[in-house]
């Protein structure tokens, strides 16, 4: 619930600044795409056999080609009002004005989510691949096996195709980077790097290796491989099955250590976007300002167009399971 207001202390106009990492994750959003219905598009998916052996008595051998469509539906549909009464704004000297909710919202909750919904989104697909996921404990990462562990990593199955082109992000936790500046076995440097975003620099530890881009996730808040987000975006916690109390078991969240995906096949399409803002007497809501934001999007991982399978994604998750004690 709110905490009301209280008009017997003295506001100050600014705000707390907010430390918050922005988005990661934009270099995978496309607005390239073309809509069939109010939430699916479709993507064409084709294969072909490849060369016979050739006949010098004539003939030719003849192939097989398959192609099919294959319809997409954005899920994510997500929307939020804020009525500030007008009383609050005079009495708080404008502080809990359209404006600041707008900024506080879009800080903590907007980019923070879309960055959580992509990272669960990839690693719950990554889970389902063979080869192309791991556990690993933190305990078990070290300065002297962090650089052979991440090359095993970037290496695994087939990304080693998108390695090639140079088309890989690997998403590091904290502690990962922390390793990997004190490895003997790594001699690229680590920067602190502005990513231009929006028009805005989101600072970050950034480093390669073998051509493939590592960023720090500083606000691991967001780097889980699975959400609720009927109210925001929470890990799921741990539940352990109790017959007597008709509880069943639930499987908690696991903290991401590291995930791997290519911009080439990953993508986050938008549909919605959209901010309306109405100011007192042009809405029915109540005495005051209304802010109303609708978004409508999703993350999807499609197939290489070789064979028609996912080989562009890796996750590798701590093997703790998330508990209501960590929050």
């Amino acid at each position: 619930m709110a905490k009301s207001l209280n008009y017997a202390e003295v506001w100050l106009p600014d705000l707390l600044e907010i430390m918050e990492q922005d988005s990661l994750t934009s270099p995978f959003i496309t607005t390239n795409v073309k809509w069939l219905g109010a939430k699916t598009f479709h993507f064409t998916q084709m294969s072909t056999g490849g060369y016979k052996s050739h006949n010098r008595k004539g003939g030719w051998n003849r192939g097989e080609y398959s192609q099919e469509d294959v319809p997409f539906t954005l899920t994510h549909d997500r929307d939020i009002e804020f009525l500030v009464d007008v009383a609050d704004v005079d009495e708080t000297n404008e502080t809990a004005s359209i404006k600041n909710i707008s900024k506080v919202f879009h800080q903590t909750q907007q980019v923070p989510e879309m960055d959580a919904y992509f990272f669960s989104k990839v690693a719950t697909e990554a889970q389902k691949l063979t080869g192309y996921h791991s556990e690993t404990a933190e305990s078990a990462w070290t300065k002297a096996n962090v650089f052979s562990k991440l090359k095993s990593m970037i290496g695994a199955g087939k990304l080693r195709r998108y390695v090639q082109k140079g088309a890989l992000i690997c998403y590091v936790r904290s502690f990962i980077m922390d390793l990997l500046e004190q490895s003997t076995e790594f001699t690229r440097k680590i920067e602190m790097t502005q990513i231009a975003e929006g028009g805005m620099g989101i600072e970050t530890r950034v480093t390669e290796i073998d051509g493939v881009t590592i960023m720090e996730v500083i606000d691991d808040e967001r780097f889980y491989d699975k959400f609720d987000f009927s109210d925001g975006f929470l890990p799921v916690a741990k539940v352990t099955a109790d017959a007597s109390k008709n509880i069943a078991a639930v499987t908690g969240s696991h903290k991401i250590n590291v995930l791997i995906a290519s911009p080439l096949t990953v993508k986050t399409v938008p549909k919605i976007n959209n901010i309306y803002y109405f100011a007192p007497g042009n809405h029915t809501e109540g005495d005051g300002y209304l802010y109303q934001d609708h978004s409508l999007s999703d993350t999807f991982v499609f197939p290489n167009g070789k064979d028609n399978k996912i080989d562009s994604i890796y996750v590798d998750v701590d093997t703790t399971e998330y508990t209501e004690s960590e929050e």
